[in-house]
């Protein structure tokens, strides 16, 4: 969010005023911090033995010049109250793009821990109990240009959420939330904030269209996916109408050995089985056939109760091979829009969702899809915000403290998945500031 001051007489006449008013709002958003900082939050740190622990004095970060002008954590202002503060003058709302940014220090560290929220964190997640080593990666938060962005307040997301439902649908806190359902293999979950009636659900619908898998829970296939592109998966869509808020994303899954059918046939296939006489139609066909009728769907306000965001897939970042041979991710700090390169598949995947997304918004609402949505329908653009962590991935850490009994052991290395505490926590930040300024 940007606000602008305007003075309703000549700008030129009221410069002090301006001035004035400027350091009188800088002045008391300053004050809030530091009365806000000191009651709620303290700085904390991690250790290799998986505990995060007090820290009284934070490390020293030297932040450029006019870096973060607006302080972190400044407080969501009442438009109308500083409206009437000053006589003659009023504020407007600018949109701004949240995704276009960096990354800069972030002495505070991350807002919970692996401990307080330990049991919410899939173990291939939990890079501190796994004993990752550098905690570097913990101490940077995500900086739009231009804009201010608020952490994300827990407590004002629960107020904001009272009597509402959202669902997390793809691929792979202030009071406890209680587990109300799970499937069989814990792939879909959902859980229950009593005080709020606040319900959040975890739907797993790796392609979003109706797919036969065959793999086991190391992700080794025995065969390859029988998938639908013509036949959305009912397991989401059928929750839609009673859901105020979701957030969709697929993507890497397209990228594994499967057989297209359409109109309940078999068309075509991408890393095609022995002696198959299918034709080879690549993981992009199928992606973009799939994603037309996902957000088809999805801009079809009949189909829909709520708001829905369509998230852009997230790079991986593995180095010297791939998740199957070996490949490795060993960075341990953000890099640089000029240091970090998109790969051809990320640059794929992210050009078929962003166009099917804007043709979808246009068709079905009239307007441009261009400028993020359209109504009710939103797109979360959060690949270039992610290609520069290389750092925020578990690597070697995916499994628990891996070379305790052999320092030079072979290990499984995830650059794909990410660490939480985390990058990822900063799209929290994104998504409630899109709720709430829109």
């Amino acid at each position: 969010m940007k606000l602008k001051v305007f003075s309703v007489s000549k700008i030129h006449k009221n410069v002090f005023l301006i001035k004035l008013f400027s350091a009188i709002l800088i002045t008391g958003l300053a004050f809030s911090l530091f009365i806000f900082h000191s009651s709620d939050f303290s700085p904390v740190f991690a250790s290799v033995t998986g505990r995060f622990e007090a820290r009284f004095l934070p490390p020293k970060v030297i932040v450029p010049e006019n870096e973060d002008l607006i302080p972190q954590g400044a407080l969501f202002l009442d438009l109308q109250d500083l409206k009437n503060c000053v006589k003659g003058f009023y504020i407007e709302i600018e949109k701004c793009n949240l995704f276009a940014g960096k990354w800069i220090p972030d002495s505070s560290g991350p807002t919970y821990t692996n401990s307080s929220c330990g049991n919410l964190i899939d173990g291939h997640q939990n890079c501190i109990t796994n004993g990752r080593p550098d905690l570097d990666f913990l101490y940077w938060k995500w900086k739009p240009h231009d804009c201010l962005l608020p952490r994300f307040d827990p407590r004002k997301f629960l107020q904001l959420m009272r009597n509402k439902s959202w669902a997390f649908i793809g691929d792979s806190i202030v009071q406890e939330p209680v587990e109300v359902y799970h499937d069989k293999e814990y792939k879909s979950k959902r859980w229950h904030f009593p005080i709020h009636n606040l319900t959040i659900s975890n739907i797993w619908s790796p392609f979003l269209v109706q797919a036969a898998i065959f793999e086991d829970s190391n992700g080794v296939s025995s065969a390859a996916v029988q998938l639908h592109l013509d036949k959305l998966d009912e397991t989401w869509t059928s929750l839609m109408p009673t859901l105020d808020y979701a957030i969709i994303s697929t993507g890497k899954w397209y990228l594994k050995a499967a057989v297209y059918h359409e109109n309940a046939k078999p068309v075509g296939c991408h890393i095609c089985p022995e002696k198959s006489r299918l034709e080879e139609l690549g993981f992009d066909h199928a992606y973009n056939a799939s994603l037309r009728n996902v957000m088809d769907f999805i801009a079809d306000e009949t189909n829909r109760k709520g708001t829905v965001f369509f998230r852009t897939s997230t790079p991986d970042h593995f180095q010297n091979g791939e998740w199957h041979n070996g490949g490795t991710c060993r960075q341990t700090e953000p890099v640089s829009d000029e240091e970090a390169e998109m790969k051809n598949v990320h640059k794929i995947l992210r050009g078929l969702e962003i166009g099917q997304f804007e043709r979808a918004v246009r068709e079905k609402t009239g307007e441009d899809g261009g400028g993020g949505g359209g109504g009710n329908v939103k797109l979360l653009d959060f690949t270039g915000m992610l290609l520069t962590r290389p750092d925020g991935h578990p690597g070697a850490y995916r499994a628990f403290r891996p070379f305790d009994k052999d320092k030079n052991a072979k290990v499984q290395n995830d650059c794909l998945h990410w660490c939480l505490p985390g990058p990822i926590d900063y799209l929290n930040d994104v998504i409630l500031e899109t709720i709430v300024n829109g």
